[in-house]
């Protein structure tokens, strides 16, 4: 009798534990696979075109437009790319930036970090450090979000409209084009996106100046 009850649920056990392994190790794996790929040409999101057709990145991926110093500054830039160094509050360009850093809400280095940002991009923007937003200064959770505040993107749009002399009105149609609202109406904040206006401002690839 108790071998038989013993059996009975050895085989239940077993052929549980086939159907989790089936549905877990296997049918769930692919179908979040298969969503993945719905919509998209690419795990990275769909890439993003200059005029010429030539691919300046994804649309997913921020990646901030730099100008040689003294150059006019005709983009929109992205919320601060992380320190890879105490010393350094800025370090545009380097992946290694994007890495979570040991620098917490307790830190003097961080706190003093965010002044000389803040300092920077009010020297840039032309405004007072205290108009300068929290996002502006501080780097997002991944270190490569191509999305600012409607704020940033706002206090940066007397620059970029006298730089590539489109007008005010003008960039900001374009930035009201780029902005998305809060998904499914409630969730999120309004977003700016980055590489998407920087494109339609004329941000093009290097070394491409064809449409094949």
């Amino acid at each position: 009798m108790h071998t038989t009850n013993f059996l009975r649920q050895l085989r239940v056990g077993a052929v549980v534990l086939l159907l989790l392994t089936v549905i877990v190790g296997g049918v769930y794996p692919a179908a979040v696979w298969a969503v993945s790929r719905i919509g998209t040409a690419s795990a990275e999101g769909a890439p993003l075109t200059d005029a010429n057709g030539c691919v300046v990145g994804s649309t997913l991926i921020g990646v901030d437009p730099q100008v040689t110093p003294g150059d006019p500054d005709p983009f929109f830039h992205l919320r601060v790319v992380g320190s890879i160094a105490d010393a350094d509050p800025f370090t545009p360009g380097d992946p290694a930036a994007s890495l979570p850093s040991n620098q917490g809400p307790s830190s003097d280095i961080l706190a003093e970090f965010v002044e000389q940002r803040r300092a920077a991009i009010a020297a840039r923007e032309d405004v007072t450090a205290e108009e300068v937003p929290v996002d502006a200064v501080t780097g997002s959770g991944s270190g490569v979000d191509p999305h600012i505040s409607p704020e940033y993107a706002a206090m940066q749009i007397p620059r970029v409209a006298r730089v590539t002399g489109l007008g005010t009105d003008r960039v900001l149609e374009l930035v009201a084009a780029h902005t998305d609202g809060r998904q499914l109406g409630f969730l999120g904040m309004e977003r700016v996106n980055v590489p998407e206006l920087n494109v339609a401002l004329g941000s093009t690839a290097p070394g491409c100046s064809t449409g094949s």
